[in-house]
């Protein structure tokens, strides 16, 4: 398995792979119309491509022989300042697997190279969130030592769920 940027050119396949991983983890738990207004905003070929083009964004992906795996989404900015312990905070947006090949170590080689990534851009602490009841990835977050630091709500189409805001120093 390789790590590499991404760069213009894989904007169809992160938004196709976002879709595709939220669907079969989540999905079920949408009514379609929601599922779809989420789907179309935040994982759309569009907003994948300006993601790329954002300068305070790194994007990297897990590939092997040129097969996407996952990826990491960095915001070099704080998410939720009211939040916020550190200094100069970061937001850890996505950390997304092919469904398919969950479970082999991918999640743990793009947390390793978001931790990298934020002690070399000089981050002091890392924000995320997680739903409420998704216990395997509260449980691989606290491996890093994330904490919950807030209950927060996620908003996909009109309905609310109930997420945590994790967070770790640097």
């Amino acid at each position: 398995m390789d790590l590499r940027p991404a760069c213009p050119a894989d904007a169809p396949a992160l938004a196709e792979l976002g879709q595709r991983s939220f669907t079969v983890k989540f999905g079920h738990l949408y009514r379609p119309e929601d599922l779809h207004a989420f789907l179309s905003d935040s994982h759309s070929e569009a907003k994948v491509a300006k993601e790329i083009a954002d300068p305070q964004m790194r994007i990297m992906l897990a590939e092997d022989d040129g097969r996407l795996l996952g990826y990491c989404k960095l915001v070099m900015v704080c998410g939720w300042p009211e939040h916020a312990r550190g200094s100069r905070v970061i937001e850890l947006k996505q950390l997304y697997t092919d469904p398919e090949v969950t479970g082999r170590g991918i999640g743990a080689r793009l947390m390793d190279w978001a931790m990298d990534e934020a002690r070399g851009f000089g981050a002091d602490e890392i924000q995320l969130s997680v739903w409420s009841e998704n216990l395997g990835a509260q449980k691989f977050y606290a491996r890093y030592r994330f904490e919950k630091v807030a209950d927060i709500h996620f908003m996909v189409g009109e309905q609310r769920d109930e997420e945590f805001l994790f967070a770790r120093m640097v």
